[in-house]
């Protein structure tokens, strides 16, 4: 894979970050009765994609966190995608035209019933994007190369905290690119 500066990296993603807190905020607004209604019978509600964010940000933030902290190397200058986390990154991230190449379905676990409370789940969203962009700037003082952070569908396999920054946020817009479909 092709290396990165990793201040560059961390930069990007805190600006993807900052652009996802604004839709969500733009969410907000929207009626609840919006934000709760599927599209069409078997497809996520507004409020449901959100819970499904949630899920994600439940298990990897506090594992960013913990890999923080115990992360005692120096910065490195550069950045080298592992090969399985650049690859989840790429097949997460939307296509540069704004549409989502390959379908995936949710784990079961990872998969929100009907009737989430659209207003709670926006607000936990939230506060763990800004938990995020927290984590972000603090990203920049270690190496992100290391620290290894199981996934969280097969804990056996283990990803760069780079990679796991990158894959996340990469969720995030793919699933905005859904969230804009299920509005529109």
């Amino acid at each position: 894979m092709k290396k990165i500066q990793a201040s560059s990296l961390l930069e990007t993603l805190e600006t993807d970050t900052r652009q996802i807190m604004l839709r969500t905020a733009q969410l907000k607004q929207l009626p609840v009765s919006r934000l709760a209604q599927q599209p069409a019978p078997g497809r996520w509600s507004v409020a449901q994609v959100i819970e499904h964010l949630n899920t994600y940000g439940r298990y990897y933030l506090p594992k960013l966190q913990q890999a923080i902290d115990n992360n005692k190397r120096e910065p490195a200058e550069w950045f080298t995608p592992g090969l399985l986390g650049g690859y989840f990154t790429k097949s997460m991230m939307p296509k540069p035209d704004g549409t989502i190449g390959n379908k995936m379905k949710a784990f079961k676990n990872h998969s929100p019933a009907p009737g989430i409370d659209a207003i709670k789940a926006l607000e936990e969203f939230e506060r763990q994007e800004i938990l995020l962009l927290q984590l972000l700037n603090k990203a920049q003082q270690v190496n992100i190369n290391h620290s290894r952070i199981p996934v969280s569908i097969a804990p056996f396999i283990k990803l760069k905290m780079g990679d796991v920054f990158g894959f996340i946020i990469a969720h995030h817009q793919r699933h905005f690119v859904q969230i804009e479909s299920t509005i529109s």
